[in-house]
């Protein structure tokens, strides 16, 4: 009995190492504080609410906290001007920095422009390395030439206007991804595919909500953000308790090869992102999402014909023996009890970040008049308190509504 004990216990240590390293390289790291800086398009809340999903139901024991310091029209001048109070103030231990899109003026390359934003951003980079924050420094997305005519000169200009990022970042240490070459691949493959309907830039320029999706994934991945959710392969010529079954980051227990398939409980120790129903066009050009949420299962040794996979009882996916057999990912599933759970956290966090803006642009930013400068001076700290304990509880529900539940899969043939 003891040495079953110590062997279990093993066990969940490997798993745990397991899990932990497959983030060794990620910029994100447990217990982190997370500010994103930048521009209107931060201000959204679109990629940087994306971002959190993402960590939230992918590392459900993290602990993490988000803050939103961006503002409509800002640039890295602004940025650096605000960075004492708008980003050491709050103490994060890591932030993204995101100024570009109108810094460049949205015209023709000015280098005067250029050499200002160069010095705004090294001068945050200089004060977030002095105090111990890491940084992913991001290029803008590229504009959508197909929404507006003017931006086929801008996203010339993008192109020479960010050149120096990279190196910047690589002289104070910082994570560096150049999210316009990302987007402007993608962009440009809409345009060969004649894609007229996939707009993830409404405006050319501001996000979509699909477009937050796309911006995340750019980050992230440029980030090197985990790509598994966990993975179960099965062969059913040899399943059962204890056998013919392959896990990463999950348990499975309850195996059973039935009639013309398998049936199991899984425990997963993330949940994918739920994909939203405007995501779906933009899949394409994103990789699928097979680079961020891959939440895999695969079974040898079926019958050739069509099964379908249910999760609870709730059909979820249908496949054919062959593609189950290569493996399939159903973190792109748009229903059932992985999906609606998961959905529910992305509900929370979106209502939460409300709170986070208010917070910001009511409390924050607010600059009192001289006459009212000490009611301000005396007040303000304590609201600021106030609405943090607020936010804080709301994250702590977050955090109970991400934890993974045991589930029943089953894949059956389709008669």
């Amino acid at each position: 009995m003891r040495s079953l004990v110590r062997c279990l216990v093993a066990s969940v240590a490997l798993l745990a190492t397991v899990s932990m390293s497959m983030a060794d390289d990620f910029l994100f790291k447990a217990n982190d504080r997370v500010l994103f800086l930048g521009d209107s398009i931060t201000e959204q809340y679109q990629y940087s609410s994306d971002i959190e999903l993402y960590l939230t139901t992918r590392f459900p024991t993290w602990n993490l906290t988000f803050i939103n310091a961006g503002i409509g029209g800002d640039t890295a001048q602004g940025g650096k001007n605000r960075f004492k109070d708008h980003v050491l103030a709050e103490k994060p231990s890591v932030m993204t920095i995101n100024f570009g899109m109108n810094d460049g003026g949205y015209g023709n390359f000015d280098p005067n422009r250029q050499k200002g934003y160069v010095e705004g951003t090294e001068a945050m980079l200089t004060m977030a390395k002095a105090a111990g924050v890491r940084v992913g420094l991001v290029s803008p997305n590229a504009v959508d030439r197909r929404v507006q005519e003017r931006f086929n000169l801008y996203l010339e200009t993008q192109k020479t206007f960010y050149e120096p990022l990279k190196d910047l970042a690589a002289k104070h240490g910082a994570s560096f991804v150049d999210q316009y070459a990302i987007t402007r691949a993608s962009l440009e493959k809409m345009e060969a595919d004649k894609a007229d309907a996939v707009r993830p830039f409404g405006d050319g320029f501001h996000t979509s909500s699909n477009g937050g999706m796309f911006m995340a994934h750019a980050i992230l991945t440029g980030l090197k953000a985990p790509a598994l959710v966990s993975h179960v392969g099965i062969d059913r010529n040899s399943f059962g308790p204890g056998a013919g079954s392959k896990t990463k980051e999950c348990t499975i227990s309850g195996e059973t090869k039935t009639e013309t398939g398998v049936a199991f409980d899984r425990l997963d120790k993330a949940l994918p992102i739920p994909v939203q129903g405007d995501w779906v066009s933009l899949l394409p050009y994103m990789n699928h999402l097979k680079d961020l949420n891959s939440y895999e299962l695969s079974v040898s040794g079926l019958a050739a014909g069509k099964y379908s996979i249910t999760i609870d009882d709730v059909e979820v996916a249908t496949h054919t023996a062959s593609e189950l057999a290569e493996g399939v990912n159903l973190g792109n599933v748009t229903k059932g009890p992985v999906y609606d759970q998961a959905q529910k956290v992305f509900n929370a966090i979106n209502q939460k970040n409300g709170m986070v803006h208010q917070r910001f642009r009511g409390v924050v930013m607010f600059n009192a008049p001289d006459w009212l400068a000490d009611v301000a001076a005396e007040r303000k700290p304590k609201e600021l308190a106030k609405r943090t304990d607020q936010i804080q509880e709301k994250q702590a529900e977050i955090y109970k509504m991400a934890q993974p539940v045991k589930h029943r899969f089953e894949v059956k043939a389709v008669k």
